[in-house]
């Protein structure tokens, strides 16, 4: 069992250097699936999602080539599976993308319900009413989703809540629909973006897509492309308040500045002095952090899965913030773990009461899903002391080589393993 080591108290200084957007690239992955000719990704993070999502395309058939480190050559053509294996689909949320594209090139799809962190109720309706839109007959039978149509005909969709997720597959099946789909209540995340501009490249025909309704006319055929993934907001924004929790000095690098509008506003109402470049930000701290209130929010609100990062921030502010949750209903399941940490928080529901105490003390902990993981190694570097994180698969489902990055910054934080002897002793107990 892998774990974190994190000897804290360290300030962050230096360059360091931002990822693929992994929102982004378990989406691109199966979209791949509805193109005609072989495509090239690049700038594809190394992270374990990644990983799964092309496993899932190898066992489907697909001829998958890593052509460097960050750039995968994927085949489909001759591929004629639509079932996605089961054990690979529950490993990864994002499996649900499969629906979408699998359903849009065969007219059948059979995925199982997604996996993923612990997050509350995953729902698939407004994945749902969007295939049915498109005429497809949609069941769900001992955990598996079964889609199939005859033929895929554009329509009206409307989405009772905004979704990333249902706004994505909605896309993925209406590229190769007849005709025109309307979707209306559409997300407008950066990642949704991406997709489309993925998608327009193969030869597609999306517009609006960043607004709140999109329109899709289908193709009868999608060319291959080469495509680079859009940089990791959330990477960036975790890297921007590890600088700033530390008192740190860092040069963020491979950005897009205006993805990350809403994080830089609230940082810099908590004190965090930040300046913008073309494809860069400088983060640092030359005075006392201070409170602030945070709402999540749907883009381009602050999104959630910068909550507990910012959250862990204000523990270190002065005075008492308010910390809402609007999208995920068991997001605040960290904060046990900041806790051990000597953090000050009390949750009601979806809302957090923040005392910050100005110091975090090291604790053993425990990562109960990808963006709480992050957050401890935040509290890991800023506390004083020594903080062990388990159970690190979350973290790394997002997050390509943190470990490495952050140590070329000054952090002093390893990767081990515990002894197979000193897990089945744990497991005992």
């Amino acid at each position: 069992m892998d774990k974190f080591v994190i000897h804290g108290g360290r300030r962050l200084t230096g360059e360091i250097e931002v990822s693929g957007a992994k929102n982004a690239a378990v989406a691109l992955i199966p979209a791949v699936l509805l193109c005609d000719e072989p495509c090239i990704l690049e700038n594809v993070p190394d992270i374990s999602d990644v990983s799964i999502g092309l496993r899932i395309l190898y066992e489907l058939g697909a001829q998958v080539e890593y052509l460097d480190k960050t750039t995968v050559r994927i085949s489909a053509v001759n591929m004629t599976n639509y079932c996605v294996p089961y054990e690979s689909a529950r490993r990864m949320r994002a499996s649900y993308y499969f629906l979408g594209a699998l359903l849009g090139r065969y007219g059948r799809a059979r995925v199982s319900m997604p996996g993923g962190c612990p997050l509350g109720d995953r729902p698939i309706d407004q994945h749902l009413k969007a295939f049915s839109a498109l005429g497809a007959d949609c069941s769900v039978n001992h955990g598996m989703v079964d889609l199939t149509a005859n033929q895929l005909t554009g329509g009206q969709i409307y989405f009772d809540v905004v979704s990333v997720g249902a706004t994505m597959n909605a896309m993925l099946a209406a590229v190769r629909a007849k005709g025109m789909t309307v979707i209306g209540n559409a997300a407008k995340e950066p990642h949704i973006v991406d997709l489309a501009n993925f998608l327009n490249s193969m030869g597609a025909d999306i517009m609006g897509a960043g607004t709140d309704v999109i329109k899709i006319r289908g193709v009868d055929y999608m060319h291959g492309s080469t495509y680079s993934v859009i940089p990791d907001q959330i990477e960036a924004g975790t890297f921007m308040i590890a600088a700033a929790a530390t008192g740190g000095d860092v040069l963020i690098k491979n950005v897009t500045p205006k993805h990350l509008e809403p994080i830089i506003n609230k940082m810099r109402k908590i004190g965090v002095n930040i300046e913008e470049f073309d494809d860069s930000v400088r983060v640092w701290v030359d005075g006392p952090l201070v409170r602030c209130n945070v709402k999540t929010m749907p883009h381009p609100g602050f999104p959630t899965d910068m909550q507990p990062q910012i959250t862990t921030l204000l523990t270190l502010a002065e005075g008492t913030s308010i910390v809402t949750e609007g999208v995920w209903e068991q997001r605040f399941r960290y904060v046990d773990e900041l806790r051990r940490m000597g953090a000050d928080i009390s949750v009601d529901g979806k809302v957090a009461v923040v005392e910050g105490t100005g110091k975090l003390t090291g604790a053993p902990v425990k990562a109960c899903d990808l963006r709480a993981g992050a957050a401890l190694i935040i509290a890991g570097l800023a506390a004083h002391g020594i903080t062990e994180i388990e159970d690190i698969f979350h973290i790394e489902r997002g997050y390509s080589n943190l470990d490495e990055k952050l140590r070329a910054i000054g952090a002093d934080i390893h990767k081990i393993s515990e002894p197979a002897a000193s897990q089945k002793l744990k497991t005992a107990l």
